[in-house]
């Protein structure tokens, strides 16, 4: 069965959230704790490689998040330019 455009079989990355990322960050710690001393050093290496990804994505999310003004909507307090017009029933 083939995959459509944007299913999440499309091996694209997955996106998280900050809390999502502190969450997994936390979890990676707690495993990496957990390793046993006869785990593989490529394993222990990989969780390291990650945790240290998300250290650097998370100090970077503050800088990265817009800091919009959200856009004046002329409709929702009225346009002081043109009177409002009443809603007619159906």
């Amino acid at each position: 069965m083939r995959a459509f455009h944007g299913q999440m079989s499309d091996n694209q990355p997955i996106r998280r959230s900050l809390p999502e990322k502190q969450k997994q960050l936390r979890d990676l710690k707690e495993t990496l704790a957990a390793m046993k001393s006869h785990t593989s050093p490529a394993l222990r290496e990989s969780v390291r490689k990650r945790i240290a990804q998300l250290e650097a994505e998370i100090t970077a999310a503050p800088l990265l998040k817009p800091t919009r003004k959200p856009a004046a909507n002329p409709r929702a307090g009225g346009d002081a330019r043109r009177p409002a017009r009443p809603v007619r029933p159906r």
